[in-house]
């Protein structure tokens, strides 16, 4: 009984010593690491990011703060304004640039299909089959199945994560992939041919941001990848006033994190990361 008690308080100790450490104080399993980062705008190392950390920090994107807590050497090829398609584009760039010189893979991007009325169709096209099968004292013999394949229409998003994550896993199959779900976005204006509304309305498909994120979730069952939820995790809202001080602009861009909105989603990857390998072959 002492001893289970000892045990108890023990494990106490430990979650009240993780609770309480500071990022830059922690061992963790990516500490060190060579890291890629695809995506859009909000991973772009051209897009400026606006305001200052706690520390006086300014034009800090997440990727910064975990090269700065973690020693992460970052590769990133995310470009402004791009959407799942240009994945396999920025996985060629990758290879041609390392080769296989790098840990892990992270994708932050679908944001972009949202607002430009992508539909988001089916992960599989069905057809029925036949297929040899065996169970228990029956010989084998074909039997009629329904049988699936990998949809790869260039023009859905279930589509066109199909064909960026076969190439990804054939490019890399020993590399550790991590997605990220866009987060939460409000009204954004960039000139009078770009004006964006809060996430409250539909495209003209009939679907919210909330669709392709519930989508790009499904992506871990398809994929076998892990999949980080920021759009529920970071706790960023830029519809409501209170929050405007995470985003780049309150009266004209909503949309993009500024240095604080970096900084709270990079603490979120950093305690999310904790809990996945960098590489699988150390």
């Amino acid at each position: 009984m002492i001893c289970e008690m000892k045990r108890v308080v023990l494990v106490l100790c430990m979650l009240q010593a993780i609770a309480c450490a500071r990022p830059e104080d922690m061992v963790h399993p990516w500490k060190g690491k060579k890291v890629a980062y695809f995506g859009d705008s909000i991973t772009d190392p051209n897009v400026k990011t606006t305001g200052q950390d706690g520390q006086g920090k300014t034009n800090m994107h997440y990727w910064d703060y975990l090269r700065e807590w973690l020693g992460i050497a970052p590769y990133v090829y995310a470009v402004s304004g791009r959407q799942w398609n240009d994945i396999p584009r920025q996985t060629e760039q990758l290879s041609k640039e390392h080769g296989k010189d790098v840990d892990a893979i992270i994708i932050f991007i679908g944001t972009n299909d949202y607002i430009a009325d992508i539909p988001i169709g089916e992960w599989y096209t069905m057809k029925e089959d036949s297929v040899v099968f065996a169970l228990g004292k029956s010989p084998a013999s074909k039997v009629a199945r329904m049988h699936r394949f990998l949809n790869m229409d260039t023009k859905t998003l279930c589509g066109r994560i199909n064909i960026a994550m076969d190439k990804l896993k054939r490019a890399y199959p020993e590399k550790q992939i991590v997605v990220l779900t866009p987060v939460h976005r409000a009204y954004a204006t960039f000139g009078e041919k770009n004006i964006q509304p809060e996430e409250s309305y539909a495209n003209k498909l009939g679907l919210y941001v909330d669709d392709y994120v519930k989508t790009i979730r499904e992506v871990a069952d398809v994929w076998a990848v892990p999949v980080v939820d920021l759009f529920s995790l970071s706790g960023l809202y830029p519809m409501l006033s209170e929050h405007y001080g995470y985003f780049n602009k309150p009266d004209t861009d909503r949309l993009h994190p500024n240095t604080p909105g970096h900084q709270r989603i990079a603490r979120t990857l950093y305690y999310q990361l904790l809990t996945l390998p960098c590489n699988f072959l150390e």
